[in-house]
């Protein structure tokens, strides 16, 4: 009798080895593929962000029917903004307070298709993202209206605002094959963080030069997609990026002239920004709500800091941040 239970409990131990062993093995193949497949995956992402490239679809081929429609109408909003808006408003006071003188255009050339000129093109790919601005997760939505009220200085959309909908569709159709979370080569472009101590009074002369053509010499403009208003009323205001010394130089460098762009010299680039944001433009009444977490950059051109300008008493080593290095 012991002699058959010892068998039967060695067989039992024998067997129960064989499962553990087949048990494990098991575990190893399926963590294995589970490895691959992971790999394998971050390889397609990587490839498909490396692979990433600049071709929007043509507007002559969006669908028929009540979504062709809306890309339609978000590409002519975007385009020209407040000859739309303002032209559809009940008043002409209506129209003035609803946008400034301004377009998408304006920014972002050829309503976002230009890969040059801050293109639009895979926005709606990166966004939810993380703002500092406001310091918070935002959507394309409320990225939208942020122009809306501050590069646009006027009044946001509704969130079921039809127009809303259609400028959202209008992005995303021409982000179009660009996968969420892609790195896109352009974007962030426009900025010039280590700027030289600018002269307003070699802007000035820079601007007379070379920039009147298309700005007029009271920065009044000649049109929002044509040579847009960089300063007065009608312009963006002071809570806009183009209000930052560091991102109005990087624009300049960037894509002014036009025809002759990447030619101007990082002192060039300083000089006309600071000429440009040192006059008079609309003012942003939130700045004490904006980066609340902190991280506040100092070349914002306020009133304050414009008026300092005027009167030749601006410290722009602090304004661009050269006493912290």
């Amino acid at each position: 009798m012991r002699k058959t239970s010892t068998f039967v409990l060695g067989f039992l131990f024998v067997v129960t080895l064989a499962v553990i062993g087949l048990m494990a093995n098991q575990l190893e193949k399926k963590e294995l593929e589970v490895a691959t497949n992971t790999e394998n995956a971050g390889q397609e992402m990587e490839e498909k962000v490396a692979g990433i490239r600049h071709t929007p679809p043509s507007l002559d081929d969006v669908p028929e029917g009540p979504l062709g429609e809306a890309i339609l109408r978000g590409y002519a909003l975007t385009n020209d903004t407040s000859n739309v808006l303002r032209a559809e408003a009940a008043t002409t006071a209506d129209g003035e307070q609803l946008v400034n003188n301004l377009s998408c255009t304006s920014c972002h050339a050829g309503a976002g298709l230009d890969e040059n000129s801050s293109s639009l093109v895979g926005v709606s790919a990166v966004y939810p993202m993380y703002i500092p601005r406001s310091g918070q997760i935002v959507t394309l939505e409320e990225r939208i209206n942020g122009c809306m009220v501050r590069s646009m200085d006027g009044q946001k959309f509704a969130m079921d605002d039809e127009d809303m909908d259609a400028m959202v569709a209008y992005m995303t159709y021409i982000s179009e094959g660009i996968p969420v979370g892609a790195d896109l080569p352009w974007r962030h472009q426009n900025s010039l963080d280590d700027l030289p101590t600018p002269s307003i009074a070699d802007g000035e002369q820079l601007y007379q030069q070379s920039c009147i053509a298309c700005h007029a010499s009271d920065g009044s403009g000649t049109g929002s997609n044509t040579g847009p208003r960089l300063w007065g009323e009608g312009s963006f205001n002071d809570g806009a990026g183009l209000a930052r010394m560091t991102k109005m130089a990087g624009y300049i460098q960037n894509n002014m002239p036009v025809g002759a762009e990447k030619t101007l010299s990082d002192q060039e680039a300083s000089d006309l920004a600071a000429f440009i944001l040192s006059q008079d433009r609309p003012e942003w009444a939130n700045h004490d709500k904006d980066w609340p977490n902190g991280g506040r950059p100092t070349d914002i051109m306020t009133k304050d800091l414009r008026q300092q300008a005027q009167d030749g008493t601006i410290d722009w080593d602090e304004v661009l941040g050269k006493n912290k290095q």
